[in-house]
């Protein structure tokens, strides 16, 4: 009937149809304008950011911080900006609102002569004009681009003819190749390098910039960190894939680590933290997110999870969290949540218990945890079915012995004592440390996570935000793309490079091509 309605001639419809008509169309334009207040809203929203971003740049010039730390401030600060500002215009663009004119560039330097260059010819697909007249070449447009691999820097002249037809006087030219920068100086096997330098291999900008000095360049820190804060917006789309990606898993890992943020304002760092969230060694699909908070609170897990909705029904993950035993992960355990317990957690207890007081108690629990682990080395490589099936046979009658010596074993001991709380570690947390007994898909620990967080601590020094949870959270991002691309044993710069190169023309509808685990097969063409 509403088609009906819409596709008639106005003179054509009756008084109630042309009423039905008018509501509609009122409906519609309401619905629009509640959609460009909102899109307006937050475009306002990111430019307060900027202007709050930009007052604090001026003032951490006088904060205390020492150098380095002043330095990784104003780097974060550089790159929240470029990402505040590449936010803004894609809000404006669908909010279909005309975009600020930007501030005059200074005019760019030309590329050092010296620089050796590669040409890249884009010519139109065919010279013959729509009239039959074959088009003659005039002039062409030449555009360069800074490249880099490691020690190197080179040019690449992309050189865009105009060809004219004298008859018709049209003029014809390939369009500019789409960049993920539009316009802007560096390739993407540039932006690549800064990225995975800074992300994995942990070096700020600032010392890239000398890197790149001593290759015979001058980039700025100010110049890079607005390539790290633009190259974060445009990579968030994947990021928000790749989560959605673990969210139809049924079994995850998660686990924490604190990193330091700077406090503006204060002139000291606060403690904030990095979550992990990952797929197991035993599924198909291999990926992680990081997940940057300010706190350690539980309600950054139930919030990344979904599981703060009122009930089972608003979209949030189910299934199985392999966990320590960190109260922040309590809250999540019910109808949708189960927990899995980490064995090398209760192992640790009485590691640490032998290590320090050689104690008997410790020995003895570590050679039954031993016979468990040994076990799970023979069942690595099984399938679900058979996994389960050996871990009943040999690790589950392992176990009830353990269980039954610890209960023992805790009437003997002092109450309070190290050898007391490793035991009731054990003891209280037995459903969850013994459930992968009976289910093969589940890990017997958290390893496979801890060792993916693992190697970040190593760039703790570098880990200095800004205020604001922007510069963190724009890192756990890159370094979710870049971790997992390491899990699906790919060097995460040819994997940066290849996705920089095709996001501008990739297909939003299939992002998920372009995630690692299934980039291998996609990108080979």
């Amino acid at each position: 009937m509403r088609a009906v309605i819409e596709n008639a001639p106005i003179e054509q419809l009756t008084d109630a149809q042309v009423r039905a008509l008018a509501q509609q169309l009122l409906a519609t334009v309401s619905t629009q304008e509640v959609q460009l207040r909102h899109k307006q809203a937050t475009i306002d929203k990111l430019t307060h950011e900027m202007a709050v971003l930009k007052r604090l740049k001026f003032a951490a010039k006088s904060e205390a911080f020492n150098a380095e730390q002043k330095s990784l401030l104003e780097e974060a600060i550089d790159a929240d900006l470029e990402a505040l500002s590449t936010a803004a215009e894609q809000a404006r663009a669908a909010a279909s609102l005309p975009s600020v004119a930007p501030k005059e560039q200074p005019k760019r330097q030309p590329l050092p002569a010296n620089l050796p260059r590669r040409e890249i010819r884009h010519e139109p697909d065919s010279t013959q004009c729509r009239c039959g007249c074959a088009m003659k070449r005039i002039g062409e447009d030449v555009a360069e681009k800074l490249d880099y691999v490691p020690g190197i820097f080179t040019v690449e002249r992309h050189v865009r003819g105009k060809w004219v037809c004298a008859a018709c006087q049209t003029l014809v030219q390939a369009p500019v190749p789409a960049h993920i920068i539009d316009k802007g100086l560096p390739t993407t096997g540039l932006l690549a390098q800064v990225l995975v330098a800074k992300y994995a291999d942990h070096l700020p900008l600032y010392r890239q910039e000398a890197i790149f000095e001593r290759a015979g360049m001058s980039l700025p820190r100010s110049t890079l960190a607005q390539w790290v804060g633009a190259c974060g917006v445009e990579l968030q789309p994947l990021v928000d894939a790749l989560k959605a990606a673990l969210f139809t898993r049924a079994v995850l890992h998660a686990d924490e680590t604190p990193v330091a943020m700077l406090k503006p304002g204060h002139g000291k760092t606060h403690r904030a933290t990095l979550w992990s969230y990952g797929t197991t060694a035993f599924d198909p699909i291999k990926g992680v997110v990081f997940d940057f908070a300010d706190s350690r609170a539980g309600r950054h897990v139930q919030a990344f999870l979904g599981a703060d909705g009122p009930d089972d029904s608003d979209g949030g993950w189910r299934g199985t969290l392999v966990c320590d035993d960190y109260v922040a992960y309590k809250s999540l355990f019910g109808k949708r949540i189960i927990e899995a317990g980490c064995l090398a957690h209760a192992r640790r207890k009485f590691f640490d218990l032998w290590v320090n007081h050689k104690s008997t108690v410790a020995e003895q629990a570590l050679g039954y945890f031993r016979d468990l682990y040994d076990v799970e080395r023979e069942v690595k490589a099984l399938d679900v079915d058979e996994r389960k099936r050996i871990r009943q046979l040999k690790a589950k009658p392992v176990a009830d012995d353990l269980q039954a010596w610890l209960v023992a074993q805790r009437q003997k001991v002092p109450e309070g004592s190290a050898t007391a709380k490793a035991i009731d570690y054990s003891l209280n947390r037995w459903t969850a440390l013994t459930r992968y007994l009976g289910d093969g898909a589940l890990p017997a620990d958290n390893n496979w996570i801890e060792n993916r967080i693992r190697p970040i601590a190593l760039g703790r020094a570098n880990w200095l935000f800004a205020g604001s949870l922007r510069a963190g959270q724009r890192a756990a991002a890159i370094m979710s793309l870049i971790g997992s691309a390491k899990m699906n044993d790919l060097d995460p710069y040819a994997y940066l490079r290849d996705v920089l190169e095709r996001l501008p023309t990739h297909p939003a509808s299939r992002i998920e091509e372009l995630l690692p685990h299934r980039w291998r097969s996609t990108a080979l063409h």
